[in-house]
């Protein structure tokens, strides 16, 4: 997508979105890789300065390095990898859609099981985590991996639902930490930390819950529904509070605190994930069907 205008590139909704100069970054998208079946799961990795994503599909992950722009297979087979994301050792954490399982890379390249199952029954196919400061690590645990060979192996839901749980980082035990989802999706924590933000691809909303000092999550209210046309995927917070979504069909969206949809990126492609990264942490990758791309902003991401 070369040569777009800041007006094809941006739309403006709100003037929230022209003040704090949401636009005033690249004026065009960078595709930097192609040839993906569906494209997921983008984490950028500080110490490599590489982002690494997942092409589910094909069952396997892939890694753009920044330096030289080459781009290479991380891992295949992958077990149907989705979301991915880093602990604060900046270890690899990822949910495994086909293993139906969430797993952390460790420093050596060895890989450990942290969850695969609840109360005996495997997981649907976990698609997204999010790590505390404190280990606690998040979860969500839809059917989409399930329900056909595409995206993992077609099975019958043990749990009989779909979930969002919680891994203890002291005893590794797994809890059931929310359950009025259809189709929980992208998870993120405030800058802060004291609010859990969980994405329902099918109910299309945005729900936000506190996190309270053992971990648990309560008083859940929605924080906003998706504008038809689009479909909520993952979610990611800037330093100014405001919040990033991969709205499919409908490009990326921006939501003030309150939850006000304040603009949008417009990208060619149906947008499955975004993450903030680069040296400055304020470069946007955008995951969109086939494609991995990038926009330089003058926004910058919550800190890693």
């Amino acid at each position: 997508m070369s040569g777009a205008t800041q007006h094809q590139l941006y739309e403006i909704l709100d003037d929230r979105f022209r003040k704090g100069r949401c636009t005033a970054g690249d004026q065009s998208l960078e595709k930097l890789a192609g040839g993906c079946r569906w494209a997921e799961g983008p984490v950028y990795v500080p110490a490599w300065r590489q982002l690494l994503w997942s092409d589910i599909p094909n069952d396997r992950m892939l890694r753009w390095d920044e330096e030289s722009g080459h781009v290479s297979t991380f891992r295949a087979p992958a077990g149907h990898s989705n979301g991915n994301t880093l602990d604060r050792q900046g270890r690899l954490i990822t949910c495994e859609q086909g293993n139906r399982r969430v797993t952390r890379t460790e420093h050596d390249g060895s890989v450990s099981v942290l969850a695969d199952r609840f109360e005996g029954m495997r997981f649907n196919s976990p698609n997204d985590a999010v790590v505390h400061s404190d280990g606690t690590i998040w979860f969500s645990d839809p059917d989409f991996g399930i329900t056909s060979d595409y995206e993992g192996h077609r099975a019958e839901s043990e749990i009989g639902a779909c979930h969002v749980y919680r891994v203890d980082p002291g005893t590794g035990g797994v809890t059931l930490a929310a359950d009025v989802f259809s189709g929980p999706n992208g998870l993120v924590l405030s800058p802060d930390e004291q609010q859990l933000y969980i994405s329902d691809t099918r109910q299309n909303r945005i729900h936000v819950f506190d996190v309270d000092d053992d971990r648990s999550l309560s008083g859940g209210r929605i924080f906003t529904e998706c504008r038809p046309g689009g479909t909520f995927d993952n979610i990611r917070f800037d330093i100014e509070g405001r919040l990033w979504v991969a709205a499919c069909d409908d490009g990326v969206h921006c939501y003030a605190a309150d939850g006000t949809l304040i603009g949008r990126i417009d990208v060619p492609e149906t947008v499955a994930n975004i993450a903030f990264g680069g040296p400055k942490n304020n470069r946007m990758f955008i995951t969109a069907t086939s494609s991995l791309y990038s926009l330089v902003m003058s926004v910058t991401g919550a800190p890693r």
